[in-house]
């Protein structure tokens, strides 16, 4: 299966793998690395556009999008005056395309009335399309899900709206927001937010192997795949995906030295964007995904493997002795692959 580049408005990407927008995640390090290894656009974390209005800390580090040639922020809100002020701060801060959260179904935004919840108040959302789209020169991009629940499937209505306020693209997850991310994302359910409108629609949801990535572009008919916690402790995956869909033989994941180099320098990363006390937490989550990634072919001896360099290694508060044990565990994975 092979597709072709994805165009979103002025913009023209050199494949349609998109690593997904992820709270506390896709920070500046993941996303330079994601992007040296194939992605075809990597996007912010979500920014609270009040919060960036202040210039929260929190905020403007999340905004950082140095060492990444095509810089796209992802803006949170309900007030269709801040969030378009947010996004003209945005573009003038390097942001080359805005993503608008519609799709979060976390319980601290909805009850603020943004992400999820504007699926139940599409006159609000039309209001922030227009003021986000006659904010900002760059193309305006909307990433939501199927609907709030199962009775109310307003995908399709919401993304009509988006094509005819001039949005230049529309993500659609394939759950609705009371699934939050139990069971298994609708695919299929995504075709029917294809056949409606004429920007591109990106699928996405559960896209965790090789496999997924044209399985899921055939159930919806999409033109692209976003990829989320797939890509968890595996910046790589979005490229492979990519090189996969361009009928490259790619692996799932690289050789373990590479992926114990890739965790290395993403340390040093987070080090050097949250300072040392905040980069060493910051990176734990990061270092026990990358772990289970790694020890992925351990069999029934994978959890016991992972369970115990968590133990050693995420209490860790010196970032000399976390890099000397990330070594020793990728030491030991690579002995036990070489016996």
């Amino acid at each position: 299966m092979s597709i072709p580049a994805l165009r979103i408005g002025a913009a023209t990407l050199p494949n349609p793998v998109i690593l997904a927008p992820m709270a506390g995640i896709t920070d500046a390090p993941v996303r330079r690395m994601a992007v040296r290894h194939g992605a075809g656009l990597v996007i912010s974390e979500m920014l609270a556009s009040e919060a960036l209005l202040e210039g929260h800390p929190e905020m403007l580090l999340r905004a950082e999008g140095e060492g990444v040639s095509f810089h796209a922020v992802q803006l949170a809100g309900n007030d269709p005056r801040l969030m378009g002020e947010a996004a003209r701060v945005a573009e003038a801060a390097g942001a080359g395309l805005v993503d608008i959260n519609m799709g979060c179904p976390a319980k601290r935004v909805t009850t603020g009335a943004a992400g999820a919840a504007l699926l139940r108040d599409l006159p609000l959302a039309r209001a922030i399309f227009e003021a986000v789209r006659g904010a900002v020169s760059v193309p305006v991009t909307v990433k939501t899900r199927l609907g709030w629940d199962d009775g109310s499937p307003t995908a399709v209505a919401l993304a009509e709206m988006a094509e005819a306020c001039g949005l230049s693209m529309v993500t659609i997850h394939g759950r609705t927001r009371c699934q939050f991310y139990t069971g298994r994302a609708d695919w299929s359910a995504i075709r029917a937010v294809k056949n409606a409108v004429s920007i591109p629609v990106i699928a996405n949801g559960d896209v965790v192997s090789l496999a997924d990535g044209p399985a899921i572009l055939a159930a919806s008919d999409a033109d692209g795949v976003m990829i989320g916690r797939g890509a968890q402790g595996r910046p790589w995956f979005p490229g492979r995906v990519a090189q996969a869909l361009a009928g490259r033989v790619v692996d799932e994941d690289p050789p373990l030295d590479l992926q114990r180099d890739i965790l290395l320098e993403l340390y040093e990363g987070w080090l050097s964007l949250y300072g040392t006390a905040l980069g060493v937490r910051q990176a734990r989550k990061h270092i026990g995904w990358a772990l289970d990634a790694a020890a992925r072919g351990q069999g029934n001896a994978r959890a016991a493997f992972v369970e115990r360099w968590r133990k050693g290694l995420l209490v860790l508060d010196e970032p000399g002795r976390v890099k000397t044990g990330i070594m020793a565990a990728y030491d030991e994975l690579m002995w036990r692959a070489a016996a």
